[in-house]
Formats: structure tokens, sequence, C-alpha cells
């Protein structure tokens, strides 16, 4: 494993450690006052496409890189906590070997160490629902063994479960009256109540378009696979391949730019981070 650095001028990595000398340097900046520094980390396709269409196909059908999982890793090392909208637990539940979906965890374990050299504490996994209509004790990552578990959701989300069951190892936050959660609250409730100062999104792109829609998106990582697949299905095959769309876009007078950070690449796969800029 080996990625060629073509530029980077991000933040110095804050600690010296072995585990950067894949990768080389990697800072953040400090969160703000108010609500967590937000990176998302996506793979795509060439036509930008995030997803396969096929029924069962994962992100790692898609990239097909094993530095891109490994950078997964590493971006994890620096977050507090992973972000995503519980569709994606959902819909990835049958393709784990137990059915019970996967943990969002580091999985490689001189990064594990470097999670911990860095202070951070047990990996935290926080799922976005509005409706919060499903069963926790069907999902293993609500199971305490290996991560701590949060639900954002709304007041009405948030009595659904109360009727359901209480779950000993799942905290619930309530940021929102009506059927969605209201993320600028929901994030601020995240760094006030959990000190969560680094957030990693990492999925669905759906939640990611309505988090970028209220521009509380400061980087994104983006993993450029060099494959094709096309905006639709042939005619009776899989569903809808998945882009960004899922949310409301933004006009050529409030669309967000973004400043390159760095480029690196790894055999045909191209490793980028953006900034958002203030204008």
């Amino acid at each position: 494993m080996a990625f060629e650095t073509l530029f980077d001028h991000g933040e110095p990595a804050p600690i010296e450690d072995a585990a950067y000398g894949a990768y080389g340097r990697l800072g953040f900046p400090p969160a703000p006052a108010e609500r967590p520094w937000l990176f998302t980390n996506f793979v795509q396709s060439l036509d930008g496409i995030v997803s396969f269409g096929d029924k069962g196909a994962t992100t790692a059908d898609l990239s097909q890189s094993q530095d891109d999982r490994w950078l997964m890793d590493l971006l994890r090392a620096h977050a507090d906590a992973v972000l995503l909208g519980v569709n994606t637990l959902v819909e990835e539940a049958g393709q784990h070997p137990s059915g019970r979906g996967f943990i969002y965890r580091i999985q490689d374990e001189a990064l594990a160490g470097l999670r911990r050299r860095l202070g951070r504490g047990r990996e935290t996994n926080i799922f976005v629902t509005g409706a919060a209509s499903l069963d926790l004790g069907k999902y293993r990552v609500f199971d305490g063994e290996h991560v701590d578990a949060v639900i954002l959701t709304t007041e009405a989300g948030a009595k659904r479960l109360a009727e359901k069951h209480t779950h000993p190892h799942v905290r619930v936050l309530v940021a929102g009256e009506g059927k969605f959660v209201d993320l600028p609250r929901a994030l601020a409730m995240l760094r006030r109540e959990l000190n969560v100062e680094h957030l990693l999104c990492e999925g669905g792109p759906t939640l990611a378009g309505h988090l970028q829609r209220a521009k509380l998106v400061d980087e994104m990582f983006l993993t450029t696979s060099p494959v094709m697949v096309g905006q639709r299905m042939p005619q009776g095959e899989g569903v809808r391949p998945a882009t960004f769309t899922g949310a409301p876009g933004f006009r050529k007078e409030d669309a967000p730019w973004w400043r390159w950070m760095s480029c690196r690449r790894s055999g045909e796969h191209m490793f980028n981070r953006y900034r958002r800029r203030e204008l």
C-alpha cells in the first residue's frame, strides 16, 4: 500500500506516527465553537455515481481498492464520531453474514492505535432518522459491544422508539418537531452534549446532500474509481444508481465552491480532498 502524493495543502499531522507512512500528512483545523468540523468520505465513478444499481451492491464493489478501504479507517481515526443515515444501515444489513448489519468502525489495528494516540475516545456511530421506525434489537451496532450508538431523530421519532422498547446501549437525541431532523440543531447538540469536535459523514448520499444544502459540510474526501456506471440501469434490471442528488440542489447564486486541498493516486484511483470556500 502506497499513495503517491501529487500535492497537499492540508494541515500537518498533530503527532508523529508511523501509521501515517502510507498516506503522509493529515491534519484538521479546530472545530467551530457551535458545531463539529464536518467532513465527508465517498467514492464515485468517473461519471459521478456513488453506487451501482444492482441489488446488494456495496461501496466496495464500486471502489475495488484496498487503499480506499484503508483511507476510510484513517479518517475514522481522526473523527470523534461517524454520522450515517439510518437507511444506509438498513439497506446494508442483509449484506453482512450475520444478517444484523455492519458496525462502522476501524478495522486496521495500526490505525486503531493511531486513534488512541490521538486521544480519541471510544468510537461512536450516530444515525439520523426522522421516522425512527426500526427495531434496534435487529442490528449489531446497537448492542454496545464495539461502539457507542446514538440516534438523532425528531420528537415523533423518539416517541415511536420509546413505545417499542428502550435500549440500554443507545442514546436518543431529539432535534426537530416535524418529519425531518433539524440538521443545524442536531450538529449543535453533538458539539454541546457529546463534545464531538470532528465528525465524519460516510453515508448515504441523500444525507450528505442535505448536509451540503444546509452548508454544514466543511470538507470532502472523494475517491474517484476508474469505472463508468451510467445514470440508468438496463430496462427491468435493478434500481437507479445513486448520485448526490437525493437532496435539493443549488442555484448559481448560492452554490458552494471548494478549494482543492490535496490529490493522491494509488494505481488507477484518485484520492482528492476539498475544503469549502467562504465567499
